[in-house]
């Protein structure tokens, strides 16, 4: 670690923590989504116990794991570019947004270079919102059946990632949350049965996660609530 922050106190960030780590049951990881936000944010954030955080920007993350523990466990949640690749892959834990078979070969290629198998999610489809990206079930269902997907051995597939609509309606976002939940337990059933590392489903951000735990997530993205808002001005559309 380069980086003494140990000056610095938030004790809303701090509180924000403990008060959403109340709501959560055993067996739902918190991930706090810290794009944008500055390392000494994540470092109150760390102080209080919290070691898996979410970025959305690959050179910006690496920067960040260059500063900040080495413990941290580190998501990418967003639009990942394949020439972008290469700024992550040598220690990010979970790649949450696989959305093409060429993606996840680029992904495979530079695992391959550094000896390092990649946790990776396919990013579903679930909102059927044109400002999204995401894939069809029939769509995974056809990379996985492939030959292509079938030579990557420095991938594995943990589970599903999905974004819910920007809606206020509580019964649309819990439709596209059971949605995912079946696509999840379509593909365990199909193609990973006796795999135990498909296990993940990654969805629920500040304004919905309650109704994510209901339906089924393992993973949830908090930022705004712990973090407090940001300039959305300068980043893309996924607000977590």
């Amino acid at each position: 670690m380069h980086l003494d922050l140990s000056f610095f106190c938030n004790m809303d960030i701090i509180n924000n923590i403990e008060n959403i780590r109340k709501e959560i049951p055993q067996g739902v990881t918190l991930i706090a989504v810290s794009k944008t936000k500055p390392e000494e944010d994540i470092m109150q954030a760390y102080s209080c116990g919290q070691r898996v955080f979410g970025e959305n920007k690959a050179q910006e993350l690496k920067q960040k794991h260059a500063d900040l523990p080495e413990d941290i466990q580190w998501h990418f949640i967003g639009h990942l570019q394949e020439n972008k690749i290469k700024y992550i892959i040598n220690f990010v834990t979970l790649i949450h947004s696989v959305d093409s078979l060429k993606l996840l070969k680029e992904i495979n290629k530079r695992a391959a270079t550094c000896q390092r198998t990649v946790d990776c999610l396919f990013e579903m489809d679930i909102s059927h919102e044109e400002s999204k990206f995401g894939l069809s079930e029939k769509e995974v269902y056809s990379i996985l059946q492939s030959e292509e997907y079938k030579q990557l051995n420095n991938i594995r597939i943990c589970g599903v990632m999905g974004v819910g609509s920007i809606t206020d309606d509580p019964n649309q976002t819990r439709k596209e949350f059971k949605e995912l939940k079946n696509i999840f337990n379509n593909l365990k059933q199909t193609f990973f049965q006796d795999k135990d590392y498909f296990k993940e489903i990654s969805m629920g951000m500040t304004g919905d996660y309650p109704i994510a735990i209901e339906e089924g997530a393992t993973l949830i993205r908090i930022g705004s609530k712990i973090f407090g808002a940001r300039d959305y001005s300068k980043n893309n559309t996924e607000q977590a």
